[in-house]
């Protein structure tokens, strides 16, 4: 017992660095996590403390067991059963597929991140690309601070993220539906840290769908604040689309024992939308596989980045966002689909009825609808319209910033002081009018 060893020098380093990996795992990692756990609860105590509609536990919760939780829950069990007998294959093959599926829809929220640096950079990137307008802020204050809020919101741009984040960053952290596009690292983890869950829009599989509709239910009943698009992916018309129904039904079918589910319309528009003339193209051939690349991007940022530190940057525009009606789940309580058709016809509704004028789109239908026209005849039927919902647009200062970057852009020219649609470019003059062709009477639209 006390003879000595005689061991190679590689082979008593490598068990002394097991040692030392058993010991951190052990006894070392666990005190650390305890210890920035404790952190977090008590920053997350005073983060409560100001927000209008507090974090909620499911969010904060540890997202290994979340993971566990969705894929032990008996109706994902049903359905990994249901799926091993219709593919004859073992449910424990089964069962794998939905751990995968849920790994890769459940986030991995991070309210340090979250507060500390994604609304920092939401209020720095909507300012420095656009004059934010903000209508109707009050609205989410007024709702039961027990009840689940979901925003619902038209599809213009990825820069909606960015908008909703910034301006209910008093309210509370929001929990997105993202698409496909965004599962690239280190993308892909950078969402899922700021609460985001990956959908596959397009996917059939009963297995998948039960999964992220138990996850969706899951966080609606444990109260989280969501954000959804009711459209399902980006406007290629620059209008309105028809509802799809999926996060709907799973939100409206969710067991929320009484807590009442708000949806709270967001209707946004903006004078320059970031990817409009790769919407467009999308548009006429049909397709959404949008063909941006990542070296694009990076050009059009660094761009921006150069022209701000020379002082030359200028805005886009507006960017308008106003509240809508609430709607309370309670009253379209119900069985069925046509149940979710109605709330989500409603929705659509209210959206439409949010989504607030700004100067480009109303110059774009303008010059559309009624041809090339001067500057004074342009701003007087503006104004024309500018009594109701077209008035915060119709200002003769907007008017002329957005004549200055349509012509800038060459989407409209100006010769012997009339302006008129440039030819080539009445598909981007439509993507814009039609934004707010919903808001005009049915002669006025039919004649765009």
């Amino acid at each position: 017992m006390t003879a000595s060893v005689t061991l190679p020098l590689w082979l008593f380093l490598l068990i002394l660095a097991f040692a030392a990996v058993t010991f951190a795992s052990h006894f070392l990692f666990p005190s650390v996590r305890w210890f920035f756990r404790r952190r977090l609860e008590r920053a997350v105590a005073r983060l409560n403390e100001r927000l209008e509609r507090p974090i909620r536990p499911f969010k904060l919760a540890e997202r290994h067991d979340t993971i566990q939780r969705l894929i032990y829950d008996p109706e994902v069990s049903r359905a990994v059963v249901a799926t091993a007998e219709a593919e004859g294959i073992p449910e424990s093959v089964a069962f794998e597929r939905a751990r995968r599926y849920a790994r890769e829809i459940v986030p991995a929220f991070s309210a340090s991140l979250y507060f500390g640096l994604a609304i920092r950079l939401a209020r720095w990137l909507s300012g420095t690309l656009y004059a934010v307008r903000l209508e109707r802020a009050a609205v989410v204050g007024r709702i039961d601070r027990d009840a689940t809020v979901v925003f619902v919101m038209n599809h213009r741009s990825n820069m909606d993220y960015v908008l909703l984040t910034h301006l209910v960053a008093e309210t509370s952290p929001l929990a997105y539906a993202v698409g496909e596009w965004a599962r690239i690292w280190p993308v892909s983890r950078l969402i899922r840290a700021l609460g985001g869950y990956f959908i596959r829009r397009r996917e059939g599989n009963m297995l998948y769908r039960r999964v992220l509709a138990r996850y969706v239910q899951l966080a609606t009943e444990g109260g989280v604040t969501q954000a959804i698009y009711p459209e399902g992916g980006l406007s290629l018309t620059g209008g309105l689309g028809p509802p799809k129904l999926g996060l709907l039904k799973y939100i409206a079918e969710a067991d929320t024992q009484g807590r009442d589910v708000v949806f709270v319309p967001v209707g946004l528009n903006y004078d320059r939308v970031l990817e409009d003339r790769l919407l467009t193209r999308a548009g006429e051939t049909g397709g959404r596989r949008f063909r941006a690349r990542p070296s694009a991007i990076a050009r059009f940022v660094l761009g921006q980045l150069w022209l701000k530190l020379r002082g030359r940057h200028r805005r886009f525009g507006q960017a308008a966002v106003r509240f809508g009606r609430p709607l309370s789940l309670s009253g379209f309580r119900g069985e069925g689909a046509a149940e979710t058709e109605r709330l989500a016809a409603e929705l659509m509704d209210r959206i439409g009825a949010a989504v607030p004028a700004v100067p480009v789109p109303l110059v774009a239908h303008l010059l559309l609808a009624e041809g090339p026209m001067d500057r004074e005849a342009l701003e007087a039927r503006a104004q024309a319209l500018g009594d109701g919902w077209a008035a915060p647009a119709a200002r003769p200062e907007a008017l002329a910033q957005a004549v200055g970057q349509l012509t800038a852009r060459r989407v409209i020219l100006e010769e012997g002081g009339v302006l008129s649609p440039a030819e080539s470019q009445r598909p981007l003059l439509s993507f814009y009018a039609r934004s707010i062709a919903h808001l005009l009477p049915p002669d006025a639209a039919a004649a765009e």
